[in-house]
């Protein structure tokens, strides 16, 4: 039998009764982590790793029948064993290991093979058969570090000492991902869009190491940002909480701005690539570690990833149609 099948509801696996990230309600749910196409709200019990469970407690409600589960952690569920392991993606994230009689099985949900300082880095999981996003899986995405990549961006912030700087990125993991980094290069305060703050927050009292932070919502109106970081969700481009800025500098951090033209097409002055997904190395390289015999493949470039696997690496492998989001890294 296929131990993990698609229902209408996600992922299911009938000898442990369980769904693995599913989009629609269900009795119980094990959770990769905290982002919105991958935690959905109404399930009546969910599974998720201990760094995860603010963040889902945050998201889905403070009330939510949650267990929150540590890393490597063997749990058993029906007929089956399982486990959760980090994945390096943002903080809490994990792949779901599930064992059956003599089969392993992978879900990996999201992840990153390049080193993070928010979150726990990904773990090499053996199995003979891995579910894999494919996100980025194009040859021209290839990342550098990220903290050659913040080097840059702290470069350009302090470039002009008379106007703002305003970052563009996803406030969950990114954001994070950004103020861990600058730990190293700077101490003094960013500033933060609202919908920033809390999930910054709750990554603070994890203990992750940042820079120190002010919510541009404490500010009065005539703060005048001279020569300051701000950091903000993509949403708040071009919208009113950008009249306080008085000509400000803008830049989007991105994977997708390793596409040339991208920056341009989007209107910003400067494009950082920064990605929380793996890049066309890293997911190669995963995949061949796993030693899995059968990669399905969700999210993304999934026919380009299948045909490159089946054809130059001689693994058998295809797509798998779920709803996680295609377009961007995070909703």
């Amino acid at each position: 039998m296929t131990l993990i099948t698609v229902r209408p509801q996600g992922l299911y696996c009938q000898p442990g009764d369980f769904f693995i990230d599913p989009w629609q309600p269900v009795d119980r749910a094990l959770i990769t982590h905290g982002h919105s196409d991958h935690a959905r709200y109404g399930s009546a019990h969910y599974i998720a790793t201990q760094e995860s469970a603010p963040i889902l407690r945050h998201r889905l409600g403070a009330t939510i029948g949650l267990q929150a589960v540590a890393y490597g952690k063997p749990l058993k569920l029906g007929a089956t064993w399982v486990s959760f392991h980090a994945a390096g993606h943002v903080l809490g994230s994990a792949q779901i290991r599930v064992e059956y009689k003599d089969e392993v099985w992978v879900a990996s949900g999201d992840y990153k093979r390049c080193a993070d300082p928010s979150c726990a880095a990904f773990e090499v999981v053996p199995c003979d058969r891995f579910i894999t996003e494919a996100t980025f899986a194009l040859p021209i995405y290839r990342w550098q570090s990220g903290a050659a990549t913040v080097a840059q961006i702290y470069d350009w912030w302090q470039a002009d000492d008379q106007r703002p700087a305003i970052l563009f990125c996803y406030a969950f993991g990114k954001a994070q991902r950004i103020l861990s980094e600058l730990a190293q290069l700077s101490d003094r305060p960013v500033y933060l869009h609202g919908a920033l703050v809390t999930l910054t927050d709750l990554y603070r009292a994890q203990g992750v190491t940042m820079v120190p932070t002010l919510a541009t919502s404490a500010m009065p109106r005539s703060h005048g940002y001279r020569g300051d970081l701000v950091l903000a969700p993509p949403s708040a481009y071009r919208s009113s909480w950008m009249q306080r800025f008085k000509q400000p500098r803008t830049a989007f951090a991105s994977g997708w701005m390793a596409v040339r033209g991208a920056r341009r097409q989007k209107g910003y002055d400067r494009g950082f690539v920064l990605s929380d997904h793996a890049d066309w190395p890293g997911l190669i390289q995963t995949i061949r570690q796993t030693g899995a015999s059968t990669v399905y493949v969700t999210h993304g470039q999934s026919e380009v990833l299948s045909r490159y696997l089946q054809e130059a690496l001689e693994i058998q492998a295809m797509p798998l149609k779920t709803l996680y989001a295609e377009a961007t890294e995070e909703d």
